[in-house]
């Protein structure tokens, strides 16, 4: 039961860190260079995060439920190692969470007050400045939940098998 736990525990961190990575270096990069037009790729790209966090946010719900189920039976040694990890994945979940109901709908807002199309209206225009500091905001987040992810992933690789063990 307990390797069924981890498992768990471990794709669940997988489907979230990796498709953080994979739309940061593939998705984002070729929507914005293969597409016609800066609009049609941000509708691609904004599209393929609303999904991510979906996504994101079951991942985060699950490997938490999985870290507190093998944190109660862990030995002393493990638990402030898991400690830290629902702490990190409670900053990503809550992250993910505002990006997902408050910054996305923001933007989509500050699209549509632009006639559809943010690159179509002036840089002083305040729809598209908005929009631009929401932009901003929702990368440093993102960056922000990649970079948690990552120290969750180096945390689970110094959980070694002997003090799991004992």
């Amino acid at each position: 039961m307990l390797t069924v736990i981890r498992t768990l525990r471990l794709i669940s961190l997988v489907v979230w860190v990796g498709g953080l990575i994979f739309f940061a270096f593939v998705v984002a990069p070729v929507a914005f260079t293969s597409l016609p037009s800066t609009h049609e790729a941000g509708i691609v790209v904004g599209g393929t995060l609303r999904v991510l966090h979906i996504m994101g946010l079951i991942s985060g719900v699950v490997f938490a439920a999985a870290t507190l189920i093998l944190h109660q039976r862990a030995p002393q040694a493990l638990k402030k190692i898991h400690q830290i990890q629902l702490l990190l994945i409670a900053v990503m979940l809550a992250a993910t969470a505002y990006l997902q109901a408050s910054i996305l709908p923001a933007m989509e807002i500050d699209r549509q007050q632009a006639g559809g199309n943010i690159d179509a209206v002036p840089t002083t225009n305040p729809a598209r400045q908005h929009f631009n500091r929401l932009h901003a905001r929702s990368e440093h987040l993102e960056s922000g939940i990649l970079l948690a992810g990552l120290c969750i992933v180096v945390f689970i690789a110094r959980e070694s098998p002997s003090t799991e063990a004992s």
